[in-house]
Order: structure tokens, then sequence, then C-alpha cells
């Protein structure tokens, strides 16, 4: 499959994409992105590469970082994880607290916010220095030891957390949060605040498309069992209350950020990422989606 002149095809069947989305600026920091950035990045299970545009700038990953703190937690806990989250898509926004309430504090999956702090919260009670290592475990994903936790953005979403928090002292009430929320919520802005290129961001989903292992290293980073899991789990549930149109347009398992950043892999192909920063009212890029709908079209390439 020639991808780079896919890509470059589908760019040229997008010229006149009108983008009616919004950045996100319910966290300050995000609001001072240029929103006509867009860059693709896509590498294959064999190592070749092909991108464009902004594919090299960095660009804060937000809820994508989400899959990955889900693996390493996965990995420290195995199925025991799944009582005390779920893995059913949300059908409401992803800070909806209405669900949560009526669920006594389990959220509905792992990849929706109340459901990430809880990841937070199993990683701090298996990691002796939880922040430390789930920075260099990410690093080791992407083969990058130069990723970082942006801080100002980490600060922006404390500064203006409060749903976030309304979750965690909910889920704590119900003593699905065992640590001092204060804490556990450090630790998830921390992870939302990752900041990397699409290249960068394909390497580190590499893994998810070739059975766990990064096909790059060589290293195994989780199970074949918990690769069809978490793969399961982004078809589901990686684009909140529009997952089912993710599938039905796009047919790959994926994760979105509102940061603007799509991860989307093909299994035993590619991962593949997009960053393109305004967001429908769903809080997914616009023009990501769209750009990943016409390139599996074309390509006639879906797990379908």
């Amino acid at each position: 499959m020639n991808y780079q002149g896919c890509i470059d095809k589908v760019l040229a069947q997008m010229a006149d994409f009108q983008d009616t989305g919004k950045v996100a600026t319910y966290i300050p920091e995000l609001g001072h992105v240029d929103p006509n950035k867009f860059g693709v990045h896509l590498t294959t299970v064999d190592g070749q590469h092909f991108s464009t545009g902004d594919a090299q700038e960095e660009f804060s990953i937000q809820s994508v970082a989400k899959v990955l703190a889900l693996t390493m937690a996965y990995d420290q806990i195995g199925e025991s994880i799944w009582e005390r989250v779920g893995v059913e898509p949300s059908g409401t926004s992803f800070n909806s607290l209405l669900v949560l309430e009526r669920n006594e504090g389990i959220p509905r999956n792992p990849l929706v916010n109340a459901g990430a702090i809880v990841i937070c919260d199993i990683l701090m009670g298996h990691l002796s220095s939880p922040k430390e290592e789930l920075l260099a475990f990410i690093q080791t994903l992407s083969s990058d030891e130069t990723i970082y936790y942006c801080e100002k953005t980490a600060l922006s979403e404390k500064r203006t957390g409060f749903r976030n928090a309304a979750l965690a002292n909910l889920m704590k009430s119900f003593g699905n949060i065992h640590h001092k929320v204060e804490a556990v919520l450090d630790l998830y802005f921390h992870l939302c605040s990752i900041k990397m290129t699409c290249k960068e961001l394909a390497a580190s989903f590499l893994f998810l498309a070739n059975d766990g292992i990064n096909p790059l290293t060589g290293n195994r980073i989780t199970s074949l069992m918990h690769t069809k899991r978490i793969n399961a789990i982004m078809q589901t549930c990686g684009f909140y209350d529009e997952a089912g149109e993710f599938s039905f347009k796009v047919g790959l398992p994926g994760k979105s950020g509102v940061g603007g950043g799509i991860a989307a892999v093909h299994p035993d192909r590619y991962a593949i990422a997009v960053w393109s920063p305004r967001l429908n009212p769903k809080g997914n890029s616009t023009k990501g989606m769209k750009f990943l709908e016409l390139l599996t079209t074309l390509t006639q390439e879906s797990i379908f």
C-alpha cells in the first residue's frame, strides 16, 4: 500500500474542507494553540514512516494518554481492574456525573475522565514513584526519553478542573478512590499534560497494532490478551459518545483528546496519529475524524 500517496490524495480531497470546530478553551493553556495546525504521521509495523503537515510539532495529547495509563495499570493488577471500572460506552459527555452517580462510583469505562482518574488511583497504589514511573513507561513506548509533562498545562488543568475534582470526590464517597483526591488528580492532570508529536504518538501506539510487541524495538509491552481488550475498549469507548460514529465512518480502534489529537491502529498494519485542534461539540477533532474517514475509505482498510 502506498500510504504516502493515499495521505496526499486525501489532503487533496479535503482542500475545500470547512472546519467549523472550535479549539478547547475551558483549559486555558489549550486555547493558545494555532487552530489551523494539521499533522499526520503513519508508522507501519515493518518500520515505514509516512507523514504530512505539522507532524513534527509537539501538542498536548490530553485524553489520548489514557490508553497508555490503562495499559500500565492493567499489567499491574490484571483482570481485577474491571472490578473498579467498566467496559461499556458512556453514552454521555466525557465528564458526566450522572452515570457515575447511578453506577455507585464505578466509571463506565477507563477512557472517560472518571475512569482515567480511577486508573491513576490504581497506579498510585502499585508504583513507588507513580508520576516518574508512568512517564518513563510512556517514554519507553515512544522510544523517546525527551517526552515530558507540560507543567504549564498541568497547572492550567488544576486551576480549572472543578468537574474532575467533583468526579474524584464522588468516587471517593463510594470507596472507589483509595488515595488522597488531590494526589490522584495531580497525577491525572500531569498524564493529560503530556506533549508529543504525531510521529511520537504513532510510535507509542504501535504495540497495539502488533499483538502487544513494539515492532521497532522487539520489546513486549503487554500481553496479547491485554492488547485485544485495550483495542476493544478503544473501538467502543475511545471517542466518548461519538464512538459509534467513529466506528461507522473510520472502522479502527482509536482514542481522541481535546488537544485535537487522535491515535488509531490497524492491527497487523500500522498506527496513525492525526492532529487538528478544532473540535466538534462532542470534543473530537473535526478535521482529524474526516481525514481518517476518507483515508480508510480510500485504502479500503478497516477492521470490518
